[in-house]
């Protein structure tokens, strides 16, 4: 089963009248890098802990390559899981963590020294194997627990929000060494967060997750760029949802009505009827800014009504004609161009998303 496919069909949970998990059906291939995103309460842990055998499905089955191991508990399947507080024994020092596992299933003393320097060299440990957890910094300890985790080679490594512990600054390094050490080690992992932005750094694909249910399952930049509805353009980064009625189609695109100004977008699924209200969601950064009324007409004048500086870009809470609210991004360079109370801004159709639900 070693770095098996995994595959959930119709996979559900139920603790009494609330469905924790709606029905998910779900294949990972071996050495993808797949995030579970979403709020809290969203069943994303739930489904990490069926997937690991600490939870067992209402409905459906769990596969891992062509064996079901729905039934099966954590020991007798080939996964390993990191949690949030890591589960470090606190008597135990960094070589005795990593051991434990690889002493339970019976290896030899000499393999299991040679292992354990293996792996602390690997996670560049090696001069902290006799440290006890609490003499290491959160980083450090992550590490130790992805070491013992590792330590018994499994197709499938589960992650259980394991920087939820962490800083930021400590987070975004170790988000970066997380990821090579998945690189490197070409294992499986499933890793659960509600941190958008460590989501769309880390991951290979994306499910992003909502009231039990997978909202949307893809790339991150597909995600991103072209969200399929309103609550992932709303929970993944920050977006403009613009409130518009459709006035047509042709061409591939959507004609639209935003209170009173025409735009066209473009309909990541299915067709929108004529008249229809829909929602379009374009990215702070996509809009296109104007310190001047340019000479090609489309643009729309906007009042300045805020700047917020935010290092690298600084964004703009803009008002245009009937109250209708806009925000825009721009780099510092662009940013300084601008320095009246008002600024133009123009909506491209290639990032007009238009959202059917």
């Amino acid at each position: 089963m070693k770095n098996a496919t995994v595959r959930l069909a119709d996979v559900s949970k139920k603790y009494g009248a609330f469905t924790a998990v709606d029905t998910i059906n779900l294949t990972i291939q071996p050495g993808e890098f797949v995030t579970l995103l979403g709020p809290s309460g969203c069943g994303k842990s739930t489904t990490l802990r069926m997937l690991g055998g600490f939870e067992t499905p209402t409905t459906g089955r769990i596969y891992l390559g062509d064996e079901d191991v729905t039934s099966l508990p954590p020991n007798k399947r080939n996964v390993n899981m990191v949690f949030q507080d890591y589960a470090l024994f606190p008597h135990m020092t960094s070589g005795q963590n990593i051991a434990f596992g690889l002493e339970l299933k019976g290896m030899g003393k000499n393999d299991i020294q040679r292992k354990v320097d293996e792996l602390l060299d690997f996670m560049q440990l090696g001069g902290f194997k006799d440290r006890k957890p609490d003499e290491l910094s959160g980083g450090q300890r992550q590490r130790v627990a992805l070491a013992r985790a590792l330590a018994l080679d499994p197709g499938v490594l589960l992650l259980d929000e394991p920087l939820g512990a962490l800083d930021a600054k400590l987070r975004k390094q170790v988000q970066i060494e997380l990821k090579s050490i998945q690189k490197r080690t070409g294992k499986t992992f499933i890793f659960v967060t509600h941190d958008q932005e460590e989501a769309l750094t880390m991951s290979d694909r994306v499910l992003v997750m909502n009231a039990g249910r997978i909202e949307q399952d893809g790339a991150p930049k597909d995600l991103y760029s072209h969200p399929e509805s309103r609550f992932v353009a709303d929970f993944i980064g920050e977006t403009n949802i613009l409130e518009c009625t459709v006035t047509g189609s042709g061409d591939g695109q959507v004609m639209l009505d935003w209170a009173g100004a025409a735009l066209r977008g473009t309909c990541s699924k299915g067709a929108p009827e004529k008249n229809q209200a829909v929602a379009a969601v374009i990215r702070p950064e996509d809009v296109t800014c104007y310190a001047a009324k340019p000479q090609e007409g489309g643009a729309m004048e906007a009042r300045i009504i805020q700047r917020v500086f935010k290092g690298s870009v600084t964004t703009f809470e803009l008002e245009l004609d009937g109250g209708r609210k806009l925000t825009v991004a721009q780099n510092n360079i662009n940013s300084e161009a601008i320095r009246d109370d008002t600024m133009w801004v123009g909506i491209d159709p290639a990032y007009l998303t238009v959202l059917l639900r």
